[in-house]
């Protein structure tokens, strides 16, 4: 990992939420190939889902960050953020999928209030992002924590969007 990035390193439980490493590259891809087909929908590896196999290139290179969520060694969850063109201090939350053993414990909430910290302690000021109303409990977690629909989805297996916009990060003064 590129020295200007941080090295995300927490627990929740019996998880360790960490940066990704290129030994993961595999272990990601089959997970959330494996999290869509159970919702039946589709991965696309040269499309949608490319950034999940250059993630040096998608999250590293352009400011971002991806992350994997572990339990006693094994991988069972993902997150992420991008920059996006959305605005010019947003960015795109992606890529967060959990395998059917680590959902219904709070971790979803967990990895996402996680995620909108870190963006927020590196200035980014709202968060986008889209996915399909088959994913109920994933579209329930994203109202509940203050995501409101927007227009202008991207991703063809998607038919939701939203965006939350980010108060200061902690310690920061307002502008």
């Amino acid at each position: 990992m590129p020295s200007s990035l941080p090295d995300h390193r927490s627990t929740f439980g019996p998880y360790l939420v960490r940066s990704w490493q290129p030994s993961d590259r595999n272990a990601v891809v089959d997970l959330i190939h494996q999290v869509l087909t159970e919702y039946n929908l589709t991965c696309e590896p040269t499309d949608s889902d490319r950034d999940a196999r250059e993630v040096e290139a998608c999250y590293w290179e352009t400011g971002g960050e991806f992350w994997v969520v572990e339990n006693a060694g094994e991988l069972v969850g993902t997150g992420a953020y991008r920059p996006t063109h959305r605005g010019p201090r947003a960015v795109d939350l992606r890529k967060m999928f959990l395998l059917p053993q680590a959902r219904g414990q709070g971790l979803g909430r967990y990895l996402l209030t996680t995620l909108e910290t870190a963006a927020a302690q590196r200035g980014f000021a709202e968060i986008w992002l889209e996915t399909a109303s088959v994913l109920k409990q994933a579209v329930g977690l994203y109202e509940a924590s203050g995501y409101a629909p927007a227009s202008g989805v991207e991703t063809a297996r998607c038919d939701r969007i939203y965006c939350k916009r980010l108060g200061p990060a902690p310690g920061a003064s307002a502008e």
